[in-house]
């Protein structure tokens, strides 16, 4: 009974590749996937980082007067600048405050 179930564990040894014989490298395995991690970082990542930064500077350079859209579709004039939040004049005599993440662009 142990030989026959040694034959087949020998035969399986026996097939196995040699030294030379074997394929690529644990690199080259990899290469693909890093390939599609550089791709991806340029083409989403990269840009997406930019795109943030450049927001979060435009609203720490907001001052009084500066006219602004909301991520709400809300177009007004900052009244006031407070730790975290803006003052915006969106009529006459109607004023509201909105998270400073809550601004989406600066109008010209």
């Amino acid at each position: 009974m142990s030989t026959t179930a040694a034959i087949p564990l020998i035969e399986f040894l026996a097939m196995a590749p040699s030294g030379s014989e074997q394929g690529p490298g644990g690199l080259m395995g990899f290469l693909p996937m890093i390939l599609i991690f550089v791709a991806f970082y340029f083409l989403l990542i990269r840009p997406q980082r930019q795109k943030e930064k450049k927001l979060k500077n435009m609203i720490a350079a907001l001052e009084k007067g500066a006219k602004v859209k909301t991520v709400g579709g809300l177009y007004g004039t900052v009244t006031g600048v407070k730790d975290d939040r803006f003052v915006l004049r969106i009529a006459e005599n109607v004023k509201i405050e909105v998270a400073k993440e809550a601004v989406a662009a600066k109008v010209d």
